[in-house]
């Protein structure tokens, strides 16, 4: 387990996410390297990348995260998932850490490679953006994150690929040579790690891994809370519908509120479901969305504005109309 601290949000760090910029890496200048494949004692043995956190599977939780790499390779056996991936195996399975991910970067080309576990319930694309950006900015083989006791976080980082390519292959000529095993079977991370120049990333909240059933219920109740269970709501809903849309969700929620106070209770999500659906049929992003919003608000208000010239209530003030005495009214 690494330790969790309840504060701030997934992948915010101590700092606000830099933009690696339109064509640097973090945004499709990186490939990403899932290991998925572990026995998970802690746990029973349970199949932990498919136990579910938001109503998502950890392991699809990781890939939206690491939804901007050019290639996606899971190290583990195949199974659904909720995008396109490449998978890969070490051999034999079950080799360990370094040998999965020597596994997974025979199927990578970029040049920067995030490597990640996958049961980190609260990895977001802003913490892969921090790591590329991170690594980008100096001459570092690689930037991990720290978790809140300061401890390194191999297993949730960029690398140069070179780097990892050049002491993978260095490991393995120790190793044939000494033990006359040709390859990387069983030996620690921190054999790789400790050869390497990285610079670190603190975050307390993206680091959190789910090791134990307990894990996994800190997990599942931290995206309940206030703050954030409506952008996992939102998430999730938009993994499960295959919708890649990142639209304002303020501006949906002035609407509904405008709906529902200028109309009638229900009108809200009537009102959000059209706009929802005039934007599909227009063919548009965020941008339609947006203006589709502004369009449906503003009716929403003159609907609000009549109601009070006719006495404050819909249905006031006009001889041939009835009162409206509906429950939602």
């Amino acid at each position: 387990m690494t330790a969790y601290e309840p504060l701030g949000d997934p992948g915010a760090g101590t700092d606000p996410a830099p933009d690696p910029g339109p064509t640097g890496p973090g945004r499709a200048g990186y490939d990403a390297v899932v290991l998925a494949g572990g026995a998970a004692r802690r746990l029973g043995g349970v199949d932990k990348p498919g136990l579910r956190v938001g109503g998502r599977a950890l392991l699809d939780r990781v890939l939206a995260a690491c939804a901007g790499a050019g290639t996606t390779v899971v190290v583990a056996e195949p199974r659904p998932t909720g995008r396109p991936v490449t998978w890969a195996r070490e051999d034999p399975p079950g080799g360990g850490p370094l040998a999965a991910l020597a596994a997974g970067l025979r199927h990578t080309a970029a040049e920067h490679v995030v490597v990640v576990s996958a049961d980190l319930p609260f990895l977001a694309p802003a913490t892969v953006g921090r790591l590329l950006a991170s690594l980008a900015a100096g001459d570092a083989d690689g930037a991990l994150l720290t978790d809140a006791d300061g401890r390194d976080q191999p297993l949730v980082a960029a690398y140069r690929a070179p780097a990892l390519r050049r002491e993978l292959a260095a490991l393995a000529r120790d190793r044939a040579a000494r033990d006359r095993v040709p390859d990387l079977t069983g030996l620690p991370l921190r054999r790789l790690t400790g050869a390497l120049r990285l610079t670190r990333v603190p975050d307390a909240v993206a680091s959190f891994d789910c090791d134990t059933w307990d894990d996994l219920a800190t997990a599942r109740a931290r995206i309940r809370e206030h703050g954030h269970v409506l952008d996992e709501w939102i998430s999730a809903a938009k993994d499960e519908l295959g919708i890649d849309l990142d639209v304002d969700t303020k501006v949906l929620l002035d609407l509904a509120r405008d709906a529902a106070h200028g109309v009638a209770r229900p009108a809200a999500p009537l009102t959000t479901f059209l706009v929802g659906y005039a934007a599909g049929r227009a063919q548009g992003g965020p941008e339609v969305v947006a203006e589709t919003a502004r369009k449906a608000a503003a009716l929403a208000l003159r609907w609000a504005e009549e109601a009070a010239d006719a006495g404050a209530a819909p249905g006031k003030g006009t001889p041939d109309a009835a009162p409206d005495t509906r429950p939602d009214a």
